[in-house]
């Protein structure tokens, strides 16, 4: 697997320990309720950084796999996993590699947070307060509230990747815990769970998106939306929304998700991404080595895709203005 991330300015301070760091946190074999792949997943960079900073030409960055197992992907098993795209890759090309799923397995995704470990070296450098937290709200039934999910992200500011002290990064050891025994019990069945993230985005500068076919909600959207087994995305409130009369929703204290127009306010944004339960269930999950539900090890991805998508925002925003 691996990464060429183009666009990058030169002169950004390249900060190793935390692409390894962004890099374990994604990793498979991290823990009892996710894939059993064992995976190091260490990264060569190949090019673009010199002396502890990006040139401004491409970076690209490989990780050899080390615990590939071919034989869990023969046709008869690719058959039984109802609701995965590989026989529409396969539909689509006419001629594809079943082993591994290949770009529909979500093994792609160590790439995304290779790229997202740069841009946020790019995006911090020049504000060093924007933080994107995020975290499991819920899996299955059992989750947060939205004002205890909200709670949870303002007690996280100091510190996001606190939420990855708790097994299932939801920051509550009550939920945290009934989920990891759902979670086993699902493991022993076969069986699989949705689920939903909550993100917070703090300490951005107004002015970011564009106001009509690069609105900033549009275009986190979209890269949500394109991490695999994602169905659903709300901003600030959401769906909720759709609920109430003008005079409740346009409350004085309103802050509409941190989100305007398409364009970003300055104040904190708040979104929801839901994910399907994952395809691989039954006789498939308890012979295989798959995630019974694959929401724990998003997270790290949409963080990575947050701060991609923050990075070409600043970047056009100074085209904004003379």
């Amino acid at each position: 697997m691996g990464a060429v991330i183009d666009g990058c300015p030169a002169g950004v301070v390249w900060q190793q320990d935390m692409l390894n760091r962004s890099l374990e946190r994604r990793r498979p074999g991290s823990g009892p309720n996710v894939s059993a792949r064992a995976e190091k997943d260490l990264v060569q960079i190949l090019s673009g950084v010199y002396e502890g900073k990006t040139l401004g030409t491409p970076i690209g960055a490989v990780i050899f796999n080390e615990d590939a197992r071919s034989q869990d992907y023969d046709k008869k098993t690719l058959e039984k996993r109802q609701g995965h795209a590989t026989d529409l890759w396969a539909d689509k090309y006419g001629h594809s590699d079943p082993r591994g799923s290949g770009r529909a397995s979500g093994r792609e995704t160590v790439s995304r947070v290779i790229g997202g470990a740069v841009a946020r070296m790019f995006v911090q450098q020049l504000y060093p307060e924007a933080s994107v937290i995020a975290f499991v709200q819920n899996i299955g039934v059992i989750g947060m509230t939205d004002a205890e999910a909200l709670d949870a992200a303002e007690a996280l500011e100091t510190d996001p990747w606190h939420a990855d002290e708790f097994s299932l990064r939801c920051p509550s050891e009550e939920k945290n815990e009934d989920m990891e025994l759902m979670l086993s019990r699902a493991r022993e069945t076969g069986e699989s769970y949705g689920g939903k993230a909550y993100m917070r985005l703090i300490g951005l500068p107004k002015g970011l998106g564009q106001p009509v076919f690069h609105k900033l909600k549009s275009e986190l959207s979209s890269a949500f939306l394109s991490i695999g087994a994602t169905c659903g995305v709300e901003v600030g409130q959401g769906f909720a929304a759709a609920e109430k009369s003008g005079k409740e929703f346009h409350d004085v204290d309103q802050d509409y998700g941190g989100i305007r127009g398409g364009i970003s306010s300055g104040e904190p944004i708040t979104m929801r991404v839901a994910f399907k339960p994952t395809s691989s269930r039954l006789e498939v999950a308890k012979k295989g080595r798959h995630d019974p539900c694959i929401v724990p090890r998003a997270v790290p991805v949409l963080e990575a895709m947050t701060w991609l998508v923050l990075a070409d925002q600043i970047l056009l925003a100074r085209l904004d203005r003379v």
